[in-house]
């Protein structure tokens, strides 16, 4: 599937979850023990289902009071996309100058938006058990790690896949970081960029590439790319 074709099934979906109810811990406590018996390492890396997600936020550090603004997220089964989410958080301070210009997001959208636990919740039901996908992705586990035990008194217990697990494998002298600089090494063009949905977008269509390019090399599976991780390490 060329990234055209990847880019018109992206924008064939819906939004989902944008006003949910109030949390529901019962549903939290069912998804940990989904978690604890789903097993996606073996499952072909073209018929896994992940979500792949992207955090607006404050700042850098959760446990310093940084706060997540917006969570986008597109579900993704093999190269194929099923779905979308996208929720703004509550956030009633005014915004640090140089996130506001980075994110074009406003106060007054912000403060009408829905509490953390309610568009946390509405995440986390849209993920299930799925894998999460994120790019470089210990800025989104440090703030879903902190939220999970803030909100709902629960561990972050989702496998969180980073794609530099991807490409590391499959161009182990790629020298780029960046979301825009790995797309357009892709010749993914860049769209939305800092907007969570926008880089949630962009980051599944990375992920659609490098699912392709390790099918391509042989590994199939994400217990085999692990096991090249640790190789390569």
């Amino acid at each position: 599937m060329g990234f055209n074709d990847f880019m018109k099934n992206l924008s064939g979906n819906r939004f989902t979850g944008l006003q949910g109810g109030r949390h529901d811990l019962a549903f939290m406590r069912s998804l940990q023990r989904d978690l604890k018996t789903k097993e996606a390492t073996s499952v072909p890396l073209d018929k896994l289902q992940v979500v792949v997600f992207d955090l607006e936020t404050t700042g850098f550090h959760p446990d310093k009071g940084d706060q997540i603004l917006s969570i986008g997220a597109v579900k993704v089964c093999g190269r194929h996309v099923e779905d979308e989410f996208y929720s703004l958080v509550r956030f009633a301070e005014p915004l640090p100058p140089l996130v506001k210009e980075l994110t074009g997001l406003e106060e007054l959208e912000l403060i009408e938006a829905p509490e953390p636990a309610e568009a946390l919740a509405q995440f986390f039901k849209f993920a299930g058990a799925s894998p999460l996908v994120a790019h470089h992705a210990s800025h989104e586990k440090a703030f879903m790690t902190y939220a999970s035990r803030k909100y709902f008194r629960t561990p972050f217990s989702h496998r969180l896949i980073d794609t530099s697990f991807m490409y590391r494998i499959a161009e182990p002298n790629n020298p780029y970081v960046r979301l825009e600089d790995c797309c357009e090494h892709n010749q993914i063009p860049i769209t939305g960029r800092h907007h969570a949905l926008g880089d949630a977008r962009l980051t599944a269509a990375l992920w659609a590439v490098y699912v392709e390019k390790l099918q391509e090399m042989g590994i199939t599976t994400l217990s085999q790319v692990y096991e090249r991780l640790a190789v390569i390490r």
